[in-house]
């Protein structure tokens, strides 16, 4: 019984701390005022008032920059470690660390290559129509007078 005993500030903390959430929100609940106006229900934008219906999704980019962080983050997480035992691990760690290094580097290189930080609306190039047979009144443009006088 005596290991159990080590859990139960644990246990206690993480009751206290459920307990302190579920309060929170049926005080906020039972407590708040309800009066509802059109500009309370409106969706804030920085002081912009909106103009159009948003769309209901969020677009993927946005999603895997989201990850493209996350996996940064991580990497930053790796190396205070690796930074904090440089000295025990000499020439091993240094390598290993340059191994993980370029892997998250060229994967990020990847990344970039395919557009997944291109941010606003795709460029498209519209190929212009060359027509088939090209004559001068095709082609120039009369600046003066009509068709009837260069002729």
């Amino acid at each position: 019984m005596g290991s159990l005993d080590s859990y139960l500030p644990i246990f206690v903390l993480f009751v206290l701390g459920v307990a302190f959430a579920a309060l929170s929100l049926v005080a906020s609940r039972l407590l708040a005022p309800k009066r509802p106006t059109y500009a309370k229900e409106a969706p804030y934008e920085s002081g912009i008032i909106p103009t159009h219906d948003l769309p209901q999704r969020f677009p993927v980019r946005f999603y895997l920059v989201a990850m493209i962080f996350v996996i940064f983050d991580i990497e930053v997480i790796f190396l205070f470690p690796w930074a904090v035992v440089y000295d025990q691990l000499g020439r091993f760690g240094l390598v290993e660390i340059i191994v993980f290094a370029a892997a998250v580097f060229f994967s990020f290189i990847y990344l970039i290559a395919n557009g997944a930080l291109d941010w606003g609306p795709t460029k498209r190039v519209r190929p212009v129509p060359t027509p088939t047979s090209r004559t001068s009144s095709s082609t120039v443009r009369r600046v003066s007078g009509s068709d009837d006088e260069a002729a």
